[in-house]
This record gives C-alpha cells, sequence and structure tokens, in this order.
C-alpha cells in the first residue's frame, strides 16, 4: 500500500468517534452498531498500517516520508504544516497502537456491554486513538503536541467515565492537572529549539543539530531537560508519576490502553523521535537515565503491598517505563523502544486478564460486595480452578515481565541492563542505576507471582455461595488474551541478541537504524560482549527465578486473610501500603497552600475586594450616587427650575461676553 494513505489510520477511527458519539447522543440503545464501528474502524486503521509496512518492508526508506495535508500556521519566520511523517520509527509505534489498541477495544465489547454509557464509552476509546496517532504520526513538534493534548483530554474523559463518583472525577482531574505540568516544559522546549534552529520540523531537527548546537552546551542541555519534564508527565516517572495508579478510576480496558500501548509510552517515544538532542547532552541523558531508575525501583517497592490487582498492576508500570527510560537515557534507543513493543505485549494482557478476573468477581459478587472488594485479591485466591485459560494466559505475562527466557520482556530487559551496565565504564554512574535497575527487576518478579499466587492459588476466599458464579469472559474479551499471550511469548523475536541460537538477530536494530543513526554517531550504545555479557545473562536469569520464588513461597507460607478480616498493616508495610504517602505529601505541601493561596488572595482580595468591590460594585455605587444626584435636580419646584435657569443664563452672557 502507498504510504500516503498513512493519513487513513487517523481518519477511520475519526469516523468511529463521529458514528458512536452521534449515538451515545440521539441512541444510546443501539449497541450492536456501536459494537461493531467502535473496534471496526481500529481493525481498518490496522490493517492499513500492516499494508504500508508491507509496502515498504523490502525497501524501506533511507529518509522519513513527510505527507503535508494543509498548511496550519504561519506566522514570520514560523510555517507549519499539518503534515504526517512515516519512517521506521513511526511504523513500529503505528503497528502496536493500532494492533493492541484493536485487541483492546474488542474486549471492551464484553466487558462495557452492559453499561449504560456503551456509545459514549467508545467514541471516547475512538476519539483517544485518533490523538494518539497524531502524536504518533506528526512529522513537527508542533503536530505531535496536538496529539500530546489530545490523549491528555481522553485520558480524563475515560479516567473519570464514571463521574457520578466524586472519586472517579476527581483522579480524572488529577491526571489532567499533572500532565499540564509537564506540558510546560514541552512547551519551553519547543521555543528554545525554534528560537537556536529555526525549526520543529523532526527531519530539520536531526540534520541541523549537530552542526548549530554544542555538544553537552546549554542550549541543548536545556532543550532536552524541558522535553525530558514533558516526557516524566506523561509517561508518570518521578515526581509526576502520582497520577498514573489513580487512573485505576476507569473502566479496565482504559487502564489497559493508556497503560500498555498509548499514552504512557508517549515520553518514551518523544526520546526516542529527539534521539539526536539527547545524544548531544549527555548531561539530560545521565538525568533521563537516573530518573527511570530510581523510577523502577520506587514504583516495584510500592507494589509489594499493594491488593487491588489494579494497583498492583499500575504500579508496574510505572517501574516498567522507568526500565524504558534508563535504556533511552543509556543510549541505547533500540533497547528502550524494544521493551516499549514487548510491554504493550505482556501488559495489556495483565490488565485485560484481570478485568476478566474482575468481571468474574463482580459477577460473583453482585449485590453483596462493593466494587472494590471485587478488586482485592485478598478476596481472591484458587481462581484457577474457575479461570482457567485466564490464568495460564497470565501466568504467561508474569514470566514475560519477569524476565524469563524465551518470553518476550526477557529479551528487552536484559538489553537495556546490559546496555546500563556497559556505559558504566566510560560514566561509572551508570552502574548505579544498573544495579537500582537488577533490584528492581528482583522485586518485580516477587510482587508480580505474589498477585498471581493471592489471586490463582491457595484456598478459595470469595465464599460458597459466591463461588458458583465465578466463570471464565465471553469468547470476544478471551480471544484478545490469547493473541496477547502468544504475542507475550514470541514478541522476542523481533531483535534477538547475536547470542541466540537462531536466527533473526537485531531484526528491530537493523530496521531503526536509519532512525537511530545520527544519535549513535554521536553517543555510541555499549554492550558488554563475551564473558561480561554471559555473567549478565545469568545474573538476570537467576534474579528473576529468585523473585518468583520467594513471591509464591512467601505469600503462600501463611493463610490469606480476606479483606474484610485482615489486620492492619503495621511498619514499613504500612509506608509501603500507603505509597510513601507521597499523595499527602503533596497535598500539604502544594495542593493546600494553593488552595489558601487562591481562597484568600484571589478570591477574597483579588475577586471579591478589586473586582467586584473596585469594578463591579464600584462602578454600580458611582453610577447610584450619580442617580441620587439627579434625583436632587428633579425637585418638582417650579421656583427652584427658574433660579436653576437663569443662573445658567447669566455664566453662558458672562462666558460668551468675556
Amino acid at each position: 500500500m502507498n504510504p500516503s494513505w498513512i493519513w487513513l489510520t487517523i481518519a477511520l477511527p475519526f469516523i468511529g468517534f463521529l458514528v458512536n458519539g452521534a449515538l451515545a447522543l440521539a441512541k444510546p440503545e443501539a449497541k450492536r452498531v456501536v459494537a461493531i464501528v467502535g473496534p471496526g474502524v481500529l481493525l481498518a486503521a490496522f490493517a492499513v498500517a500492516v499494508g504500508i509496512f508491507a509496502g515498504l518492508w523490502g525497501n524501506p526508506p533511507d529518509q522519513p516520508l513527510v505527507f503535508p495535508l494543509w498548511a496550519w500556521i504561519g506566522a514570520g519566520g514560523l510555517e507549519i504544516n499539518l503534515a504526517l511523517q512515516v519512517d521506521q520509527l513511526s511504523l513500529v509505534m503505528l503497528l502496536v497502537v493500532t494492533g493492541v489498541g484493536s485487541l483492546i477495544h474488542i474486549f471492551s465489547v464484553g466487558y462495557m456491554v452492559a453499561d449504560p454509557g456503551f456509545a459514549r464509552f467508545f467514541a471516547y476509546l475512538n476519539l483517544f486513538m485518533v490523538f494518539m496517532l497524531i502524536l504518533i504520526l506528526g512529522s513537527s513538534l508542533p503536530v505531535l503536541f496536538v496529539g500530546w493534548e489530545g490523549v491528555g483530554l481522553c485520558s480524563y474523559l475515560l479516567i473519570g467515565f464514571w463521574y457520578q463518583e466524586k472519586a472517579n472525577a476527581d483522579a480524572g482531574k488529577k491526571a489532567f492537572i499533572v500532565n499540564r505540568i509537564g506540558d510546560f516544559g514541552a512547551l519551553v522546549a519547543m521555543f528554545i529549539l525554534f528560537w537556536s534552529l529555526g525549526t520543529l520540523e523532526f527531519a530539520e531537527i536531526a540534520t541541523l543539530a549537530p552542526t548549530t548546537l554544542a555538544v553537552g552546551g546549554a542550549t541543548v542541555t536545556a532543550a532536552t531537560l524541558f522535553l525530558f519534564l514533558g516526557c516524566a508527565g506523561k509517561s508518570a516517572q518521578i515526581p509526576l508519576y502520582v497520577w498514573l495508579p489513580d487512573a485505576m478510576a476507569g473502566p479496565t480496558p482504559v487502564s489497559a490502553l493508556i497503560h500498555a500501548a498509548t499514552m504512557v509510552t508517549a515520553g518514551v517515544y518523544l526520546v526516542a523521535r529527539t534521539s539526536v538532542l539527547f545524544a548531544m547532552a549527555p548531561l539530560s541523558s545521565a538525568v533521563v537515565a537516573g530518573v527511570g531508575a530510581l523510577t523502577a525501583i520506587f514504583a516495584a517497592t510500592i507494589g509489594l503491598r499493594q491488593y487491588d490487582i489494579k494497583k498492583v498492576l499500575a504500579y508496574s508500570t510505572v517501574s516498567q517505563l522507568g526500565y524504558m527510560f534508563l535504556g533511552v537515557g543509556s543510549a541505547a534507543y533500540t533497547a528502550g523502544v524494544f521493551h516499549l513493543v514487548t510491554h504493550a505485549f505482556f501488559k495489556a494482557l495483565l490488565f485485560l486478564g484481570s478485568g476478566s478476573v474482575i468481571h468474574a468477581m463482580h459477577h460473583a459478587y453482585h449485590a453483596t460486595h462493593s466494587h472494590d472488594d471485587a478488586q482485592d485479591i485478598r478476596n481472591m485466591g484458587g481462581l484457577k480452578r474457575y479461570l482457567p485459560t485466564t490464568f495460564i494466559l497470565m501466568l504467561l505475562a508474569t514470566l514475560a515481565i519477569a524476565g524469563i527466557p524465551p518470553f518476550s520482556g526477557f529479551f528487552s530487559k536484559d538489553e537495556i541492563l546490559a546496555s546500563a551496565f556497559g556505559r558504566g565504564a566510560e560514566h561509572p554512574i551508570y552502574y548505579l542505576f544498573w544495579a537500582l535497575g537488577a533490584a528492581a527487576a528482583l522485586l518485580t518478579a516477587f510482587y508480580m507471582m505474589r498477585m498471581m499466587a493471592m489471586t490463582f492459588w491457595g484456598e478459595n476466599r470469595t465464599g460458597a455461595t459466591e463461588r458458583e458464579h465465578l466463570h471464565e469472559a465471553p469468547m470476544v474479551m478471551t480471544g484478545p488474551l490469547i493473541v496477547l499471550g502468544v504475542l507475550s511469548v514470541i514478541g522476542g523475536v523481533i531483535n534477538l541478541p547475536a547470542f541466540w541460537p537462531t536466527p533473526p538477530h537485531h531484526g528491530l536494530e537493523r530496521w531503526l537504524e536509519p532512525v537511530l543513526a545520527p544519535a549513535a554517531r554521536l553517543m555510541p550504545v555499549q554492550i558488554p560482549h563475551g564473558a561480561t555479557e554471559y555473567a549478565l545473562i545469568g545474573a538476570a536469569i537467576l534474579i528473576a527465578v529468585v523473585g518468583l520464588v520467594a513471591g509464591y513461597r512467601t505469600t503462600l507460607a501463611k493463610p490469606i486473610t480476606a479483606a474484610q478480616q485482615a489486620p492492619e498493616e503495621v511498619g514499613f508495610a504500612k509506608v509501603l501500603f500507603h505509597k510513601y504517602y507521597i499523595d499527602e505529601l503533596y497535598h500539604s505541601l502544594i495542593v493546600r497552600p494553593l488552595v489558601g493561596i487562591s481562597r484568600f488572595v484571589l478570591w477574597r482580595f483579588v475577586d471579591q475586594g478589586v473586582i467586584d468591590g473596585a469594578g463591579v460594585n464600584g462602578s454600580a455605587g458611582l453610577m447610584k450616587s450619580l442617580g441620587w444626584l439627579g434625583t436632587r435636580l428633579q425637585s418638582g419646584q417650579l421656583g427652584f427650575y427658574v433660579i436653576v435657569f437663569l443662573v445658567g443664563a447669566v455664566w453662558l452672557l458672562h462666558s460668551v461676553i468675556r
């Protein structure tokens, strides 16, 4: 298929948004039409993406293919077209977003069919995909930023989808507001780049930056640090990660879509897309790697003591995103993108699998327990007897995220850790980053197996009556899980390392080389070889196995108490359960002072005192006083009018004669 048809991948889900949006307003009960249109437009977009990829596979372009749609902004020296860019990186992202997104849309048909907002949900979901595709296909930073802001808007709509509950509405607002902080950084970075390079087109930035900006200079360092601030907001890195766990307030398919293949990967994608700039800024790259490593270990520790099945996976996402930034911050841009792809497979499977579990628990707990009880893994146990397919598929995803070979996560995570270790020979701080990443890998294997053990093994804790209603989800939900299960097992084949006995080797690396080569020339990736490489691989496997075994044995070593009877957490476990009290700290140090300033300074002084007092009320008082003076003149006494007339006439004559 001709690459010029790339606009269809955006137009198709936009048509779905228009159709489903109209149905949501006019005929929300038309669920059959929505169930066809919602996933159908995404499957069609995926087919277009596959066609374009197949057309370029044998003859990939050396330079990006840019397709202008129309002139957008023209102001002075700023000329920006609304244009789409097709190259190896955008095609990888396009296949992942439309492919995994299609599976999530299909799953959503079964998961949301009973919801009265079915049509509205798919309208939001389709619109989300429109903006995500604009983000990854935009040929310039401003076009990307349209998609960047659009997915922020749609995340607000989807996270707060059940807005009748205040907690859900607050979670949507939290995601929207926290991301605005990061967006400020992205805007400042754009101003710096346009001021220094005179362009915001990605192709021109890659060409001009190495010849215009000084390597390690203040300009490129400032631009990349501000860019990373935007990435930290969108991809939930310290200190802007707090919105992502609360995003669990939305329906489970939303969690899968946001966490697996779309919005949270945008920051990693932007670093890879502007890799030339980060390769020219060693300090910024070290910051990216350091924040990523710290986020990976920090979020993993929180995951150790969470009981909501979706919250465990949420902190797992934050941690895995940290790995991706550790990779791109170590100049291993291919490894970062590789982990983005494999993570999309196994994390979408984990979230949709948790949706299958929650679906079964809701049926069992219908009208007897709260929504939170149905998601608490302390209330589960022994579910592998009732949900065997879901159990097997989630176990495969757990082995993948833990880094057990030959599952997909092993190859991408190992490549990231090896790259960080290799860069340590030149910059020893990277040895610390590697150690943090390795420790996070151990904790990841532990808490993921703990979640699996509490959910699927041991004695069932749902209750005798509720147990009779436990069952597998319908095929419309299980089918996407099976596809993702296959991808989680074999997904690593797209970039097998050289030591792997069967080809093809380094497939993704060779595919992305034309896009990432300029950055590689400035900051080559450093992966150890020989005995060191095999020692790192052995250590990674050992860490994963120890974590899995320890997670299983310690979790089932003693009886698990249902949530209602469970004792309160104590000691450091309580700190982890409350997520280090970071939300409470932010509320005390940031939210409450801002609310106080807004209430007493902006509201009482500025709004009531200046605007209402001097402005609205003051002008009203002035008009009232002038009116009162007018009433004094209109006394109704004829003699008074004659006197005033004579005084005026005398004054006028005096003025004329003088």
